[in-house]
């Protein structure tokens, strides 16, 4: 088989299908509601000019260094339940976690961001933490 009839037998069928107008419809609606859904999404994460670069930049550093603090916090308090701490050491991180804590909200401040603008919307996967509430159970 040469070249030339390998690519011929590949190419789609030069008769034209029979479609009905309504699966032709039904086609471009599903098209325009897919490229809908996917231009909205770029669009949010996506807004990048002069004007909010820094803001846009101060909101993902922000969000990271929050999640880390979140992180280190549960840690903190496994290792607090754990009893793998001393008293002086329980302190101390906490002092330091509750020092980040106001250190992120102020830059944030700075920037224009509240906190709630720091978890990020990580589209499919959800935000990028959740905030689990504890419930008393009386």
């Amino acid at each position: 088989m040469d070249l030339s009839s390998h690519n011929r037998s590949l190419r789609l069928s030069d008769e034209p299908k029979n479609i009905s107008p309504d699966d032709m419809e039904q086609a471009i609606s599903g098209l325009n509601q897919e490229l809908a859904s996917l231009s909205g999404g770029t669009a949010q994460r996506i807004d990048c000019n002069s004007e909010n670069i820094e803001q846009g930049l101060a909101r993902l550093v922000l969000s990271l260094i929050e999640l880390l603090r979140r992180l280190l916090e549960r840690q903190a308090i496994r290792r607090m339940e754990g009893g793998t701490l001393a008293d002086p050491q329980i302190e101390e991180m906490g002092l330091a976690l509750m020092k980040l804590e106001q250190k992120i909200r102020e830059l944030a401040a700075q920037f224009g961001l509240r906190p709630e603008e720091l978890n990020l919307d990580l589209g499919p996967l959800g935000q990028l933490w959740t905030d689990e509430k504890i419930v008393n159970k009386t």
